[in-house]
């Protein structure tokens, strides 16, 4: 007889299912679209020295994010270190972000790709603007941001800061052959425009023949300037273009003018805008002005035979997609919300960790969802906002779990959030009614 053996039957073992780490996933998403050595450039560019309560470059850029992608003030900046490595003040907050504007420029510029941009000579169009943020409680313009867009693609390209005192010109973008820049009427300038178109880059830009001459093609040397209000007429209300030159110092470059009809309600509204202005300003408008009013130009360095009239001007009406682009930049991630003053740090820093944040948030987007949901080569079903949106608060999400509570540090997170001494103590009940409050606690009170 064969002997007999014991069998253990395997049991039911419930294995306790692991809790997803938010600080592993949501917020190493946004760590994925950074350099590899960012920790090491905040060393060299002196954002990070030593460690202290911030204890690593990575803390650092955490601290940033909470200030400019969150939102949080100073305080609550300390008061999320606080809750969990200990004390931390408002002043050492500002003085540990005054100090990483080097560092976050650098960060925007490689995320952006700027450094890495090669053009292989095809035709790249990219979409130009401006825009202004103000600082608290102006009414002027305090910065002025420079968007470029890549329309294919819709994602930003580049952007660039600057006070109010400088104003829109393609000096701010990096463009090179085969680039083609759409751009409206604040570009008409020869001193930027020529040096793009130079270099073997192109322009569509809306023309105003008011701000920008430009002439004749003939060999005249000093050129004949065009008579716009004669050409118009020529053209008896129909589409047409116009060769034209585009002079700047001893540079002549061969252009095209795109003439465009309005319908007439457009027409008629467009003058009575141009001389509302000229009222304005305490003056007529001119005939000339007026029958200006009820065409479109758009003056492109493109030869005719690439893109005809029909083609320029639709192509021109995609350019609002840079004004969504802004849209959701300050409707979707408050770049808008500026609360340091003007020409301090922490309002440079403030604006460039914002593009920061939206930079590496559309990158994600691509990565995630694909280049199919999002460019502009096909049917499209789906816009930018939805996705931006869920990749935002998901950053946001994984941002929040990197400072977790502390039960050890609760008081220091109460002392980080508290007011600052001040004359004007905040508001307590009167010491009667407190004393009636304990008593009434006692058992002691009787209202008879």
């Amino acid at each position: 007889m064969w002997p007999q053996h014991r069998v253990f039957l395997p049991t039911k073992v419930k294995i306790p299912m692991k809790q997803p780490q938010l600080t592993d996933t949501l917020f190493d998403d946004f760590l994925q679209e950074l350099p590899a050595d960012f920790q090491e450039q905040a060393y060299e560019l002196q954002a990070f020295a030593r460690a202290r309560k911030i204890r690593s470059p990575l803390q650092l850029l955490q601290l940033v994010l909470l200030y400019c992608g969150q939102d949080l003030s100073l305080r609550s900046c300390a008061g999320e270190v606080a809750k969990l490595q200990g004390y931390l003040s408002d002043t050492a907050v500002t003085k540990r972000l005054a100090a990483c504007l080097a560092w976050i420029k650098s960060l925007l510029k490689r995320v952006f790709g700027l450094d890495k941009q090669i053009n292989n000579g095809s035709l790249n169009f990219i979409v130009i603007d401006g825009s202004t943020v103000q600082e608290p409680g102006a009414k002027e313009t305090t910065y002025r941001l420079h968007v470029a867009i890549d329309l294919m693609s819709l994602t930003l390209r580049e952007v660039n800061v600057t006070t109010d005192k400088v104003g829109e010109s393609l000096d701010h973008y990096q463009l090179a052959a085969g680039d083609v820049a759409l751009l409206d009427r604040g570009y008409n300038q020869p001193k930027s425009l020529v040096p793009v178109i130079d270099r073997g880059g192109h322009v569509v830009l809306r023309y105003n023949p008011h701000s920008m001459t430009l002439y004749e093609r003939c060999n005249e040397p000093k050129g004949v300037k065009i008579d716009w209000e004669q050409r118009i007429r020529d053209l008896n209300g129909q589409p047409g273009a116009i060769p034209v030159y585009l002079c700047h110092q001893d540079k002549r470059i061969e252009g095209v003018v795109h003439a465009m009809p309005l319908p007439p309600e457009q027409a008629a509204q467009a003058r009575r805008k141009a001389k509302q202005r000229a009222r304005d300003k305490g003056r007529t408008a001119s005939q000339k002005t007026l029958m200006l009013s009820g065409w479109v130009l758009i003056f492109t360095s493109l030869p005719e035979s690439l893109l005809d009239t029909k083609t320029i001007a639709e192509l021109y009406r995609v350019r609002w997609q840079v004004e969504l682009v802004i849209k959701r930049l300050k409707s979707l991630l408050d770049i808008d919300r500026l609360r340091a003053r003007k020409d301090s740090k922490l309002a440079d820093l403030y604006l460039h960790g914002k593009l920061l944040f939206a930079a590496v948030t559309q990158k994600i987007a691509q990565r995630r969802f694909g280049r199919a949901a999002t460019t502009m080569d096909g049917d499209r079903s789906i816009t930018h906002w939805r996705l931006w949106r869920t990749i935002a608060n998901e950053i946001k999400a994984g941002l929040t779990a990197c400072f977790p509570i502390n039960k050890r540090f609760i008081d220091d997170c109460i002392k980080s959030l508290c007011e600052r001494p001040r004359k004007r103590k905040l508001q307590g009940l009167p010491g009667r009614v407190l004393e009636l409050i304990i008593e009434g606690r006692g058992g002691g009170v009787s209202l008879t």
